[in-house]
């Protein structure tokens, strides 16, 4: 049994959603946060977002869970990448990109930006960020040169350096991790992750009991509390029973 569920809110600041999901239980999940001028970013992460959808459905059948969600990014890349070229108004769009391919104990995932895939470990109580921003401060806190508390309040936190559908060509960051009995998977755009700290996921989440909408609606109102600055998209997935 897996339990499922995804909630995405405007925030309290932008006039527009930019961000899209993908939630297909058992199977596929997906967010997207979108960026550019006017509606550019909420056209890129929508079309991005049925892009990898449907490419999945099409071709999982006969291909390699992880393989055909590298090939759905690549293909939603070139989809963005063109209409930015086609209209003046969508130049630039792009949408950051964080998808998993459940297979019962398996998850495959694939990732471009800075929305994250975190594994909310049962036992022992652990969370796990899976994915690695593609951000100017996540390198510079790579390199030493930032502490992760500056990070946090950097200048230029929210400068992307890999984005779907901004250049032509898109190298997406893929992989394979096992989840057991009780674990959580969370993904989210930054509009949470700026907002509501990793210690805050572990109190709602790993509490010792099956996850509920509530839990997510509680994830998402601590977002607003914090200021609510950006949109704010989670899917949380449960494996099992606890």
């Amino acid at each position: 049994m897996l339990l499922a569920y995804v909630k995405s809110d405007i925030g309290l600041v932008r006039e527009t959603n930019e961000d899209s999901y993908v939630f297909v239980p058992p199977h596929l999940f997906l967010v997207a946060d979108g960026m550019g001028g006017h509606v550019a970013g909420e056209v890129a992460s929508s079309v991005a977002a049925n892009a990898v959808k449907n490419f999945v459905q099409q071709n999982i059948a006969t291909t390699a869970p992880g393989l055909v969600l590298e090939q759905a990014i690549m293909h939603a890349n070139a989809l963005i990448f063109q209409m930015a070229l086609e209209k003046n108004e969508y130049s630039g769009m792009g949408t950051t990109m964080t998808a998993v391919y459940i297979m019962e104990d398996t998850i495959y995932w694939a990732h471009v930006g800075d929305s994250r895939f975190y594994l909310l470990k049962n036992d022992p109580k652990t969370i796990y960020q899976i994915t690695n921003d593609h951000s100017l401060v996540w390198e510079l806190m790579q390199n030493g040169n930032i502490t992760a508390e500056e990070a946090k309040i950097h200048p230029q936190r929210n400068m992307l350096t890999r984005a779907v559908g901004t250049s032509f060509d898109i190298k997406v960051d893929t992989g394979i991790t096992t989840w057991e009995s009780g674990d959580i998977i969370l993904l989210c755009t930054d509009g949470l992750t700026n907002m509501v700290s990793e210690q805050t996921f572990c109190q709602l989440f790993l509490t010792g009991t099956a996850i509920n909408q509530q839990a997510l609606d509680i994830l998402i109102a601590e977002a607003k509390q914090a200021g609510g600055t950006d949109n704010i998209t989670a899917v949380i997935t449960q494996h099992g029973t606890v």
